[in-house]
């Protein structure tokens, strides 16, 4: 349960009346973008208020005017869902700077520097937003954001998704460790020799193709090949 002093206030208005709740606004924002979430979590006190900040409760009459029901947690959902959600600025800033996180994670991790093939550093992304002044919206997912940020980014950066699929071959001696390796990524194609070894084909973001053959290496001491198969770029 979220505690008072970090809730905010999700208010309907409906036939004259007023209808808030306390909840906690990470997960009510979660609600609100259609995804399941647990009463117990989401509000700080299981009451529906007519007025929130004088503590006045609202009555089981308007409730049952109105929503046809007492049940907080049908009501909840509705004031959420179809309210305001009452954040204050700091709440905003906070939740603004997690989605620009994870923003220029997501970023860092799926898209490289064509012109080297690496990918690009968190902190070379994060200049580049605050250089290209994009504002990240903390009230929209990454993926429903991100084309128009990267399109604003390739005015600053190279820069493009890839997705990779690279040709594995380990063997016998280390195949054992080695497909544990490859299947923390997704196989295409996989394929155990009469002689022990493996033969995979991984799919994976262009910018963990380092991380991958890093962690291949690491577990195989070097005795692996790899070859690139085929680049998408987005």
């Amino acid at each position: 349960m979220v505690k008072l002093e970090n809730a905010v206030t999700a208010r309907l208005e409906s036939f004259g009346e007023k209808f808030e709740i306390l909840v906690d606004p990470d997960l009510a924002m979660q609600l609100k973008k259609g995804k399941e979430v647990g009463l117990a979590e989401l509000l700080a006190i299981d009451t529906v208020f007519k007025d929130a900040s004088k503590g006045e409760a609202q009555s089981p009459a308007a409730l049952n005017k109105v929503f046809g029901s007492t049940d907080i947690a049908v009501i909840a959902k509705k004031i959420i869902c179809g309210g305001i959600l009452h954040l204050t600025t700091e709440q905003r800033k906070e939740m603004r700077e997690a989605r620009e996180r994870e923003v220029i994670e997501f970023i860092a991790r799926n898209a490289i520097n064509p012109q080297t093939t690496a990918p690009h550093p968190p902190k070379r992304i994060e200049n580049a937003l605050i250089e290209a002044k994009i504002r990240v919206d903390e009230n929209k997912s990454v993926e429903e954001q991100l084309p128009e940020i990267l399109k604003e980014l390739k005015r600053i950066l190279p820069i493009s998704m890839q997705h990779l699929q690279i040709a594995v071959k380990i063997g016998a001696e280390h195949s054992g460790r080695g497909s544990a390796t490859v299947h923390r990524f997704k196989v295409v194609k996989e394929q155990w020799q009469n002689d022990g070894s493996l033969v995979a084909v991984v799919e994976l973001p262009g910018g963990m193709k380092q991380d991958f053959l890093n962690e291949l290496n690491a577990v195989c001491h070097g005795a692996c090949e790899t070859k690139i198969m085929q680049e998408g770029k987005i």
